[in-house]
């Protein structure tokens, strides 16, 4: 089995300073990695083969790190039960090595999900990653510094800022995900350091309007505003099609309607979900059929994922805000939203008593695992003519 020692290399010719440096050595072969890390002798333990000097616990977290690295990689060649060389145990060290401390692996982590063309994700990534770099004052640090207390004490810092409590829990769970993906990649040893935070999602205060609501705007003359006539159909196009969200709406495309259906995948989720065309629905499509070549709806201009998604950004903020403004039309006190219509459609179908297993596969739910077993076996037929029922009460 190969071994890993840190030793500190000091110049022959008495200069003041040496280098930290791996020792690996694996059937009776050695190589050194050499580190950034200068030190002179007098602040190095020989024996111990640790920093001795105040205030340098940074640079033994970082020998710690590259040492916890390299005896996971190890570790793992090891697993393989295959013959591997010093040289195969330095290669994935430094192969890895530019990401191997927490924001140098989100850059990278972000950089992947933008070219995916995942920019939803990598924005809340970017989100996540700025909050950090504020905590660490723009400094990075190993993995192996995101310790238990480290995370609760980056928990504190949040709330003392006012950060709401699923705010804090959207970036722990971010936070969580990176560490895992970390550990997966061999960068730390998994010690479980988010066990004693928060990582749920508090209920929030339920967004819906009744049916009356949803009918009195479905008659609301707007004849005068083209902008105002596009947000209540897309409004009642997401309430008809069982709460499709703004997202989805944004980017369905024409060649997904076929067979009399709207077969689409859910961005957040990556669910496939099929809609049948009821004549409200059509109507609605038939409306803007010549404003767009692409899309079901004129919202984006481009098929280049930089330029649809800020488009989307804008589009999705101006449309709450036209919104907003029939809500003001319509007296309600709560508002409208792009969420509303979701909430709403679920509301309706749940005062309909149709059963929660039918609404969770409408609006393709994913969260409980029991009641996926039911869903995985209801079909489309079902779900639509739950979907029929609850429409025709608003015509």
């Amino acid at each position: 089995m190969a071994t890993v020692k840190v030793r500190l290399g000091l110049p022959s010719e008495g200069g003041r300073q040496g280098t930290v440096f791996y020792q690996v050595t694996h059937r009776s072969r050695t190589r050194r990695i050499s580190t950034s890390i200068r030190l002179a002798a007098e602040d190095w333990d020989a024996s111990g083969c640790r920093v001795v000097a105040e205030g340098m616990q940074s640079l033994q977290d970082r020998i710690d790190s590259g040492l916890v690295r390299l005896r996971l990689i190890i570790k793992h060649l090891d697993g393989l039960r295959k013959d591997y060389s010093v040289d195969d145990i330095i290669y994935r060290y430094e192969s890895g090595k530019e990401c191997a401390s927490v924001l140098s692996f989100m850059d990278a982590r972000i950089a992947e999900l933008t070219a995916a063309g995942r920019q939803g994700t990598a924005r809340n990534y970017t989100r996540a990653k700025d909050s950090l770099a504020r905590y660490l004052g723009g400094n990075d640090i190993p993995f192996i510094s995101l310790t238990a207390d480290f995370v609760a004490g980056y928990a504190l810092y949040l709330e003392k800022r006012g950060v709401v409590r699923n705010s804090v829990s959207f970036y722990m769970r971010i936070l969580r995900a990176v560490y895992n993906s970390a550990v997966r990649h061999l960068l730390v040893e998994q010690t479980y350091p988010f066990s004693d935070v928060y990582t749920g999602v508090d209920r929030t205060r339920k967004r819906a309007v009744g049916e009356t609501v949803v009918s009195r705007l479905f008659r609301l003359d707007l004849s005068r505003s083209a902008s105002l006539t596009l947000a209540r159909d897309m409004f009642l196009f997401s309430y008809c099609t069982r709460g499709m969200a703004f997202v989805d709406m944004a980017y369905l495309r024409k060649d997904d309607i076929r067979g009399g259906s709207i077969h689409y995948i859910r961005r957040k989720t990556g669910q496939p979900l099929c809609v049948r065309m009821e004549p409200c629905i059509r109507q609605i499509v038939d409306r803007y059929a010549d404003r767009s070549e692409v899309y079901v709806f004129p919202i984006l201009k481009s098929e280049n994922p930089e330029k649809t998604y800020a488009r989307y950004q804008v589009a999705l903020n101006y449309y709450n805000r036209q919104l907003k403004q029939l809500g003001r039309m319509l007296h309600l006190d709560s508002g409208l939203t792009s969420y509303v219509a979701r909430h709403s459609w679920a509301t309706a179908a749940r005062n309909h008593n149709i059963p929660v297993s039918v609404i969770s596969a409408a609006m393709g739910h994913q969260s409980e695992k029991t009641t996926q077993i039911y869903l995985a076996m209801l079909e489309d037929s079902v779900i639509d003519s739950a979907n029929q029922e609850i429409i025709s009460c608003i015509k």
